[in-house]
């Protein structure tokens, strides 16, 4: 029963780190990345999503609390696991150890975006819109704070997907997980690129 309920528990895990918060994350630096094309650009795209129907509702029901409980069972997961070192090679591990390490670093780094963002301005009279972001990324401090925290978050989302892949037997083996080590890596470094220079225009206007 236990192993039984350990398997569910990591395919409802890895489940939900691609549905939603994983569509989310496209989504949300996909919005950020307008500011590219400039201000202007940028805020009728943010602008455009704050305007949506029962937006707060649907945040809390498809962004945070998804996220609160992915966190709080992969905290699970991880103190009740046996761990991986039969069932993957060296690099898996590696892997493996990263995908922990990114999770509480792009849990520590959501906390304050959401705080910074979402609740401070609520708070507040300012706009959630361009000149926001390119205040808080004016701090040298921040601005690196933020790269960390993207790139811990697309490669927390990317190498998750590979494990969802395996743990809903979509990839079972060995060629298909090597294609999807691939796939998942070019996933990794291109909304990677599309966080990244989200920040770069932001903080440097270019």
């Amino acid at each position: 029963m236990a192993e039984h309920r350990e398997f569910f528990y990591k395919r409802l895990h890895s489940l939900l780190g691609v549905i939603p918060i994983g569509i989310f994350l496209i989504q949300h630096l996909v919005v950020n990345h307008f500011a590219v094309y400039g201000e202007e650009s940028f805020n009728q795209a943010a602008g455009f999503m704050h305007e949506l129907p029962f937006r707060l509702l649907l945040e809390i029901l498809v962004i945070y609390l998804p996220i609160l409980f992915h966190a709080i069972l992969g905290i699970y997961i991880v103190l009740t696991g046996t761990g991986n070192t039969t069932r993957y090679g060296y690099f898996r591990n590696w892997m493996y150890l990263l995908q922990r390490i990114t999770g509480i670093i792009t849990f520590v780094f959501i906390a304050w975006h959401v705080w910074e963002t979402r609740v401070q301005i609520g708070l507040g009279n300012a706009d959630l819109d361009y000149n926001l972001m390119e205040n808080i990324l004016s701090n040298p401090f921040m601005f690196w704070f933020y790269i960390l925290g993207v790139i811990s978050t697309t490669f927390h989302f990317a190498n998750g997907l590979w494990s969802f892949l395996v743990s809903w037997g979509f990839t079972q083996s060995p060629k298909s997980q090597k294609v999807a080590t691939y796939a998942t890596l070019i996933v990794f470094l291109g909304l990677s690129y599309v966080g990244v220079r989200a920040l770069i225009q932001f903080a440097y206007g270019v």
